[in-house]
Parts: C-alpha cells; sequence; structure tokens
C-alpha cells in the first residue's frame, strides 16, 4: 500500500505564506516517503521587519482598517501624497508625536529661563517650589476634570482626542510667554499651564483607550496598546534629536516663535487628520443623527466611513441636525423623570407638585407602556427628554434618540405651517404617530445597521451620569 500524498501550508497570524511541506511517496516500496520544505521565494525586507517591532502581531488583519493601510511603510512621508492616507490613523499620529516633541523642547527651555537657569541671582528653592506648586494644581485639576468628564470621554472620544492636544499647545504657548512676565503674574501662567496638561493628560489618556479598542478586532488591546508605546518612544526620541538641532539654532524671540507656530500648525493639522481618519462603529449623538435622518431620508443605511466623512469633530452637545443641515432642536437623554413633568405643568412653590397638566403621566406612560422609555418634547424650548426605563438596553436608547429626531423634525413643519404654537395634545398626537411609525420599521432598521457594520449594542448616547425609573 503507498504512502498517501499530503500537501500541508502554513502562514503566519497576518496571513502570509511562509512555508508549504509536501509528503510524497519515494517509489513502489511500501511505507517509504519523504517529506520536502519548500519556503517561498520573497524574503522580507529589512523595513518590513523592522515594522514588526511596532505593529500589533497579526497586522493589518489584527486592526481595523482605519488603524494603519495594509503596505504602508510606517512614517514615510511620501505616503502624504497617497490617497490611502486618508484611512491611516497611525501615520498621522506619528507626524504629530514627532512634531510635538520639538515643539515641547521649545516651551522646556522657556520654562528653565523662566525660574532663573542661567542667572546667578535666582533661588532654587523658588524654582522647587514653583514646581510644587504646579504639580499640586495639575494633580488637582486631574481629579476634578475626570469627575466632569468622565462620562463623556468614550462617547465623543474623537472630540476629546483632538481637544487634548489644543490644551497642550496652548500650554505650551503659555509656557513661552512666562520669561516675558513679572514674578508673580509667571507663576499665575505657569500654573495655568499645569491645568491645561493636566486637562491634556485625562482627556488624551481616556480618547486614546476608547480608541484602540476600536482598533483591536482579534481582542488584542493589550498588545496593541503596547505597540502603541513603542511607536510613541522612538517617535519622541527621533523628534528629541531633532530637536536638540533646532533648540541649538534657533535662540532668538522671533525665530523661536516662528518655530513654535509652525510646529503647532503641523501637530493640530496632523491631530485633525488623524482623528478625521478613524470611523468609529459605535452610534453616538452626532452619528445617531446622521444615520437615522438618511435612513428616514432615503431609506439608505450609510456605512462608518461614509458617516465619518460627514461628522464634525466639534459638535454642540445633544443637538438634533437633520442630515448635517440646520438645527431642529436639542435632545437630553437619561433626564430625571421631574424635567417632564415640569414640561407638562409648572411646579407649584410651596409642595413643589404639579397639579392639572394638559398631558398627564398616566397618558404618556401608558403611550410608552411597551418601550423602555419615555419621551417628550417641549415645543417652547425645541428640547426633547428621553426618560429611560430600568434595564434600557441599548437599541432602545437609540429607538428614543431616533424618535425625537423625527418628532422635532415633525415640530418644525408643523410650526412652518401653522401661526399658532403646538399644544401638549399637539405634541401627545405627534408622539403617537412617529411612535407607530418607528416601531413598525424599527426591527429592519437595526438589521440594516449591524449588516452595514454598525455596533449597535454598545450604548454611546449618554455623556453624563443618567436617571431610570421603573414602575412599581
Amino acid at each position: 500500500m503507498s504512502s498517501t500524498n499530503i500537501i500541508v501550508n502554513e502562514h503566519d497570524e497576518a496571513g502570509h505564506h511562509t512555508a508549504t511541506y509536501i509528503q510524497s511517496s519515494t517509489g513502489t516500496t511500501e511505507n517509504r516517503s519523504r517529506i520536502d520544505t519548500i519556503f517561498p521565494d520573497a524574503q522580507a525586507t529589512v523595513l518590513s521587519t523592522g515594522l514588526k517591532v511596532f505593529l500589533p502581531a497579526g497586522w493589518p488583519h489584527s486592526v481595523t482598517d482605519d488603524y494603519l493601510e495594509s503596505g504602508e511603510p510606517l512614517w514615510t512621508i511620501v505616503l502624504i501624497l497617497d490617497h490611502r492616507l486618508e484611512y491611516s490613523y497611525q501615520i498621522y499620529d506619528s507626524l504629530q508625536a514627532f512634531s510635538s516633541s520639538i515643539a515641547g523642547l521649545l516651551s522646556s527651555r522657556a520654562v528653565l529661563q523662566g525660574v532663573g537657569v542661567g542667572d546667578a541671582s535666582a533661588s532654587p528653592t523658588a524654582a522647587l517650589l514653583l514646581s510644587v506648586l504646579q504639580d499640586s494644581m495639575g494633580r488637582i485639576a486631574t481629579i476634578l476634570f475626570a469627575h466632569k468628564l468622565g462620562t463623556s470621554l468614550e462617547p465623543e472620544c474623537k472630540m476629546y482626542r483632538l481637544a487634548a492636544d489644543i490644551f497642550n499647545d496652548t500650554a505650551m504657548i503659555l509656557d513661552c510667554l512666562s520669561p516675558a512676565l513679572p514674578k508673580v503674574p509667571r507663576v499665575i501662567l505657569l500654573s495655568f499651564s499645569s491645568v491645561l496638561r493636566a486637562l491634556c493628560g485625562v482627556c488624551a489618556g481616556s480618547s486614546k483607550a476608547s480608541l484602540s479598542a476600536h482598533f483591536a478586532k482579534w481582542g488584542n488591546l493589550g498588545e496593541l496598546n503596547a505597540k502603541d508605546s513603542s511607536q510613541e518612544t522612538i517617535i519622541s526620541l527621533m523628534g528629541m534629536l531633532a530637536g536638540s538641532i533646532v533648540v541649538s539654532r534657533v535662540s532668538s524671540a522671533i525665530a523661536t516663535w516662528s518655530s513654535l507656530i509652525l510646529l503647532l500648525s503641523i501637530h493640530l493639522a496632523m491631530n485633525h487628520a488623524a482623528v478625521r481618519a478613524v470611523s468609529m462603529r459605535t452610534l453616538n449623538r452626532q452619528r445617531a443623527n446622521i444615520i437615522f435622518s438618511t435612513l428616514f431620508d432615503t431609506n439608505t443605511v450609510l456605512s462608518p466611513n461614509e458617516v465619518s466623512m460627514q461628522e464634525r469633530i466639534f459638535e454642540r452637545d445633544g443637538v438634533l441636525r437633520w442630515r448635517g443641515s440646520d438645527t431642529l432642536g436639542y435632545c437630553k437623554i437619561g433626564v430625571p423623570l421631574g424635567l417632564v413633568l415640569q414640561c407638562l405643568s409648572p411646579r407649584t412653590e410651596v409642595t413643589g407638585s404639579v397639579r392639572n397638566p394638559e398631558v398627564g403621566l398616566s397618558k404618556l406612560w401608558d403611550l410608552y407602556r411597551d418601550e423602555e422609555y419615555l419621551l417628550w418634547f417641549d415645543s417652547s424650548k425645541k428640547k426633547a427628554l428621553i426618560v429611560l426605563k430600568d434595564n434600557a438596553s441599548p437599541t432602545s436608547q437609540l429607538k428614543a434618540w431616533a424618535q425625537a429626531l423625527s418628532v422635532a423634525r415633525a415640530h418644525r413643519r408643523q410650526s412652518r405651517g401653522e401661526q399658532k404654537s403646538s399644544t401638549a395634545e399637539d405634541t401627545l398626537t405627534i408622539l403617537k404617530n412617529t411612535l407607530a411609525g418607528l416601531t413598525e420599521a424599527y426591527e429592519s432598521h437595526l438589521r440594516g445597521l449591524k449588516l452595514a457594520g454598525w455596533d449597535v449594542d454598545t450604548a454611546a448616547l449618554e455623556t453624563s451620569s443618567g436617571r431610570r425609573v421603573e414602575e412599581q
């Protein structure tokens, strides 16, 4: 009986072919065979081998497409002319880190001049106390900012990623201004600079964690963060080497400020391009506006890449906007039920109770008895209020936001056609009609969103700690 011929192909985590093993019989003698190993002709280049040190294992398959385009050498300036760079976050991130490192050396030199380095009359104790004051201000600010912004950092990670560098660049400018000021204003200025850096640290740390979670497709978040740290280390090292040359040659005030403005402009431009290149798959408030307004108008589900092209980096909190055009109103989600009751009827000053509302709570509750939320629209203020019931799911929150968008548009159309203001009963009628239409098609809408690549199971609409209600 002759041996069976077997061919086995081997590949690495990225899917690249590494070897082929072939077992074949050597003749007519039974149980006699040989195994040959064939390696691919193409050998890894020095560049590709070096990139493996800085890229996640399995790249490009282990990360999303917007992390770094396949086949693009890292940190190659020629890629600026390549259209594929539009979706390469990591290229822009590396370029911004390089320019920031050089600008940081210029601001550090200014701080050293301000505390008296090179001045024989300067006191080391005063410099130490200034450092303690700056550090204390930064730590206190970190605690306060983390408490105030904590909930909104993940849903709005793109905005806060860019805002972090704006805060950092402003701090650098203040540092460079400090040597020209007297002692007391200089201390105040440097303390405020530390506060800005603390705000930068809170925003950058949390937003980068959210972006890393978005990029990691294989659950390789830890390794991706480690490789990102390696990239930042080598880029910062290159920036410091280049910055050493710049600092040694740039000494006059005009040259320093010209170099600083140029570097900070490049830094912000690269950061803006980096966050624009990211196509998030969770639906925050702005992306929900774009998705549902387009879906209701054209029955078309946009992909994450298409939405990212329409998305604004800085958007007003809670705005209801139809297809990126005029503002229809504003919406708050996860609000206390008391805010809705205040809209139904003013509270009495003595007891705080709501009396004789035109639309009672029972009518509103009955309308949304089968839903996981309550919705009311204040037509006078153009504000939608969403009360979430206990254990409201992310898909129910999306449904609530989609209905708020529909109700705001219906009120806009009604206000253009009628001279009189809308009553509470008019609002209740609009709520009934929009809820019925949305409920009928919502399951098919969800299926379309999932097929387009959207993550509808992650809640990203609440930007502050919300409330929940339940009926006893």
